[in-house]
Formats: structure tokens, sequence, C-alpha cells
């Protein structure tokens, strides 16, 4: 039946419904767009953080073993597991604040560009220490949470984003002074990692800015 462009019968005459509001571009964004589904996420995983270190206490520590041992190769898959080891509570307190607080600002490209953004990083944080770790076991989440804390200092920079670089100076004025881990100036401390993740967001961040203005460009049409 063809429309009749009179209003339906239990509509009031006049009323011109208003249309949705156009989502938030992501380079835009500064909270997810399912603020839900990314603290049960990022919440989610730190709750398996605990639960392996309780796992952990109960053996005696054993699961440490498994982190990454610079340069042994036949411990390569250490790469994989020492984000998620730590070597005490006291360890795992430390890291879970942040990790929660940046891990939930990086979801604001969406789940998908988050999980991609921690597999960078990851893969950094854990390739950089095995190739340039000092020797002994290098274990914790801190690598992953340095990628998070440089992703959300610098996206906004390579997005273009007014909003994202004020959130930007607002985590550096919390968090900025953690950056000296970094550098070798604390013995016990996986600098190498932190250094490794850090570098991780920035190329995260990179990929993401590069990825987002390729999507904004029109793209060229190839006749049949």
């Amino acid at each position: 039946m063809e429309p009749s462009g009179f209003p339906r019968p239990d509509e009031p005459r006049g009323h011109n419904p208003r249309p949705p509001k156009p989502p938030v571009p992501p380079a835009k964004r500064i909270i997810p767009p399912h603020p839900l589904q990314a603290l049960i996420v990022v919440a989610g995983f730190v709750a398996l953080l605990w639960a392996i270190e309780g796992i952990d206490t109960v053996l005696g520590g054993r699961l440490d073993l498994h982190g990454i041992w610079p340069r042994e190769i036949d411990e390569w898959d250490g790469i994989i597991w020492a984000p998620l080891l730590h070597s005490g509570w006291d360890h795992l307190i430390a890291n879970s604040v942040p990790f929660l607080v940046l891990g939930i600002l990086t979801t604001a490209g969406g789940m998908g560009q988050f999980i991609g953004v921690t597999a960078i990083i990851w893969l950094f944080s854990g390739v950089g220490t095995f190739l340039i770790g000092a020797p002994g076991i290098h274990i914790g989440a801190s690598g992953v949470v340095f990628g998070f804390l440089t992703f959300v200092l610098v996206r906004g920079l390579f997005v273009r984003s007014l909003p994202q670089i004020l959130i930007a100076v607002v985590v550096f004025a919390i968090y900025g002074s953690v950056l000296w881990g970094v550098l070798p100036n604390q013995p016990g401390i996986s600098w190498e990692g932190h250094l490794c993740g850090a570098v991780g967001g920035v190329v995260a961040a990179w990929l993401v800015g590069r990825s987002l203005k390729q999507a904004s460009r029109p793209q060229p049409g190839f006749p049949g």
C-alpha cells in the first residue's frame, strides 16, 4: 500500500519526530560506544589475572617460571604468558587499577579496535623483552599498561581529535610520572618490558590514525 502522506491516527497533528542523533565518529570518541560491554571485558580480564595469581599462590609460584626468559629460544612462549603472571599480590595490585582505567579508555574506538591494540602492545612488549631483556624471568602486565598509557596519550595527535588530546592531558597529569619506568633506574623492574610496551602503544595509535584516515577518504571505483 502506498503511503498517503497523512499522519497516523494515533500520531498527534503537527508532530515531527526528531531524527536520531548520528553516532560519534570513532576518531572523536572519548568513551566506549558500549560502556557496559567495555567494563565487563576489561574488568573480566583483571579478574582473570587475580584468579591466575590465586592459583599460582597455591602452587607456590611455579607458574611464574613460564614468564619471559630473554633469548632462551626454548622458552619463547613466555611472550604469550608473561602478562598474565605476577610476582605476588602487591605486584598484581599495582597493575590492576591502571590496567582497568587505561584499558577502558583504550576501548573508545570499539572492542574490535581494542583487541587489535592490545595484541600489538602485547607482542611488542613480549618480543622486545625477549630480545633485549636482562637475564632472569620477566613477568607482569605492566608492559601492557605502559602500552595503554602511551596509546591514550598520543592517539589524539594521530587522529587529530581535540577531545582525545584533552583526555590525554588529564591522563598524563595522573599517570605521567610512571613513564620514568621505561628507564633502567630501578633494580628488579623490567624496564625493558615497559619501554617495549610503550613503543607498542605508539605504533598502535599510529596504525589506528592511519586506518581512520583511509576510511574517511573516498574509495576509488573500478569499472567492470
